[in-house]
């Protein structure tokens, strides 16, 4: 009796702090793999993990944080079995991961959804696709999804000064593939005319 209230009460969590999180995951998950099927595959074991642990979470914690560090291990599990090789992301890192300071979760975009409503083109999502992997994750789970660098740092388990370096180096690269599309656009790089009037 106790065991059945006990799953009550967890199927209640999934639902109400977990599942809220399925369209973030969603696009975090086509941005990895550029493909809805292996998308949708990976949500799901996302959440299939996510329920096996969910006497591990702990009720009102940060829920989308934890969703994404399975995610990503799901992800690199995956893609270390295409690649046929034995080692496996220990899932018991994440199981213990909380966040209590951030209890909100954060508002969920999704990049394909802002081309659609233009307001980002074709050569923004194109470029921070083209970003390396490591390089295209910081840019995403910071610029897109928000969290800050702490939170990104548990996620893809690095330093906090890892995530600065690799989410500085991400937006140079970014700028330098857009910076040709934002001239056509009628952009400035007023830093760039500032150098040069400082020169003159």
């Amino acid at each position: 009796m106790a065991e059945d209230s006990q799953k009550t009460k967890g199927d209640g969590v999934f639902d109400r702090e977990l599942l809220p999180n399925v369209d973030a995951l969603t696009t975090f998950a086509y941005h990895l793999t550029y493909n809805e099927e292996d998308a949708k595959d990976l949500v799901q074991e996302t959440f299939m993990k996510a329920y096996r642990a969910i006497s591990s979470y702990d009720e009102g914690t940060n829920a989308k944080a934890w969703l994404f560090k399975i995610l990503k291990n799901a992800y690199i599990n995956q893609y270390r079995k295409k690649s046929r090789r034995p080692a496996q992301v220990d899932f018991e890192e994440f199981i213990g991961y909380q966040d209590s300071e951030d209890t909100s979760l954060a508002e969920y975009k999704d990049l394909r959804e802002e081309i659609f409503e233009n307001l980002l083109g074709d050569e923004v999502t194109t470029a921070i696709n083209a970003l390396p992997i490591d390089f295209r994750t910081v840019i995403l789970l910071c610029d897109v999804e928000d969290f800050t660098y702490e939170e990104i740092a548990k996620i893809i388990d690095i330093p906090i000064g890892t995530v600065r370096s690799r989410l500085h180096r991400a937006r140079n690269m970014l700028k330098e593939k857009l910076k040709n599309y934002a001239e056509s656009l009628g952009f400035e790089d007023k830093r760039s005319k500032q150098s040069e009037d400082d020169s003159e």
